[in-house]
């Protein structure tokens, strides 16, 4: 790519030629970008659409003028096809909550940021809105049912005929139709910067700043926060996602009047949209420009979507019935298996040695049963084991064991939360008593069917010393 015309822009802003021109990563967009140093650091685009430049020289002045945190643009060609812009650095918000990504565990700078940016946004959309002509956008000047059409069509023809899942696309378009009359009845004059994600946001000194708002337009601010707490590679918990949204309804009440239930139930509709044009756009870059950081990103959009179809779109009955049979091809569910949690359940004898742990983490627990009165004093409880009635039924009655399974309960259900939040694939809870017959036994088998109807997740159960082995499978909904 020629940057010859960066360097003439650098050479007329500073006074002096740069000492050194380095062309920077390619991002999802045709833009190039260089980073130009000498006496000062600048970065230089090169745009291949003069419209879109056009959208950001002008953007770039209006927010600067309403105070908004943006990189100024310091010099510019005179057919708007080249610029400089402030060096803002080279971190992203992206990498720094990188740690939280990777662990879904995110720390308390992680989130100071994430609050700060999704506080800035609000701002952006409302404070941003002020004065700005919309005529300058490209490539439409407002969120209109073309546009949602455009998005729409992009996943159903880039993503969903690439995977090979067949459909009747009248039906599909009814419904298309319908989701496009819920997103419109929350229009509104804000700013909608529409790729509104962690990559677009540079953190210097600590606070956030926007780039790459091109492509915004006029439209509802649902859109943003879509975008924001349901990007795929972000990978947030959704315990985070509520403590966010939490604090952007703390901003939004300063702009307007706010009833929080049909924001929620609103929302709803924006991720869905937001998350089925994000797939079209990874199937436009993976599967047919070979990219492959966007085929990588595919298994976190369809976790998103199979997360949200637990509650169904009941709106739009084809679609809620395509999208279940899209998220559990076998080219989806094969790698999700992969990444699922898997408890291992145990009981054993104290005297024959605590169980090993198959998977190397060294995670779980192990609990001890023989503080629990022991039916095995009683001659005729030795016959039998934990599984069988007139064990369980001296366990119930005399009650210690249900207390202390409560326990048991409250401990193992918080790690299993956690695990299935952070992609932990294994986690092991073992039960020992004296002889691994009475009491461990009663209480592995509880603690596996408990885990297994309040997680649906598989639990593999071994009692040892009794050589029986049970499998709990996820159940498909």
């Amino acid at each position: 790519m020629n940057s010859d015309i960066l360097k003439e822009l650098y050479t007329k802003y500073v006074g002096t030629e740069p000492a050194h021109v380095e062309e920077m990563p390619a991002s999802g967009s045709n833009r190039h970008y260089f980073r130009l140093t000498g006496e000062q650091s600048l970065i230089g685009v090169l745009g291949e659409c003069r419209e879109e430049n056009e959208a950001f020289l002008y953007m770039d002045k209006h927010f600067l003028a309403r105070e908004l945190p943006v990189p100024r643009v310091v010099a510019e060609s005179d057919d708007h096809m080249a610029y400089l812009q402030e060096d803002l650095g080279d971190l992203l918000l992206f990498k720094a909550i990188e740690k939280g990504r990777k662990t879904r565990v995110f720390g308390e700078e992680e989130k100071k940021l994430l609050a700060k940016t999704i506080r800035l946004l609000c701002k952006f959309q409302f404070v941003g809105a002020d004065g700005m002509d919309f005529d300058y956008c490209y490539p439409a000047k407002e969120f209109d049912s073309r546009s949602i059409f455009w998005d729409l069509n992009y996943f159903k023809y880039c993503f969903l005929k690439a995977t090979g899942l067949e459909f009747n696309e009248g039906q599909l378009e009814d419904d298309f139709q319908r989701l496009c009359d819920v997103l419109l009845r929350s229009n509104s004059a804000t700013f909608m910067y529409r790729d509104f994600q962690s990559r677009n946001v540079m953190i210097k000194d600590g606070e956030p700043w926007f780039i790459d708002f091109q492509g915004g337009r006029k439209g509802p601010f649902f859109y943003d926060v879509a975008s924001f707490l349901w990007q795929a590679k972000a990978n947030f918990p959704n315990s985070l996602r509520h403590e966010l949204l939490k604090v952007y309804l703390q901003e939004l009440k300063k702009y307007k009047f706010v009833d929080e239930q049909y924001f929620y139930s609103q929302l709803r509709h924006f991720v869905l949209f937001r998350t089925l044009q994000v797939l079209g756009a990874y199937g436009f870059r993976g599967y047919f420009e070979k990219k492959p950081h966007f085929m990588q990103s595919v298994p976190y959009a369809i976790n998103n979507l199979r997360e949200l179809l637990k509650k169904p779109y009941v709106e739009y009955p084809y679609l809620n019935k395509l999208l279940n049979n899209l998220v559990n091809m076998s080219q989806f569910t094969d790698e999700l298996q992969k990444h699922m949690l898997t408890v291992k359940v145990m009981s054993f004898a104290y005297k024959k040695g605590i169980p090993n742990d198959p998977s190397g983490n060294g995670g779980g627990f192990v609990f001890d049963c023989r503080a629990c009165n022991n039916p095995g004093k009683y001659d005729r409880y030795k016959p039998y084991i934990g599984l069988d009635e007139p064990v369980i039924k001296f366990l119930e009655d005399d009650g210690e064991i249900l207390t202390f399974l409560d326990h048991c309960y409250a401990l193992v259900d918080a790690s299993v939360k956690r695990y299935i939040e952070r992609g932990f694939t294994n986690l092991m809870v073992c039960f020992g008593c004296t002889g691994g017959q009475h009491r461990s036994v009663y209480s592995a088998q509880h603690m596996a069917e408990h885990i297994h109807k309040k997680f649906n997740v598989k639990v593999e159960l071994v009692h040892r010393e009794q050589n029986i082995e049970q499998v709990f499978t996820p159940i498909q909904k």
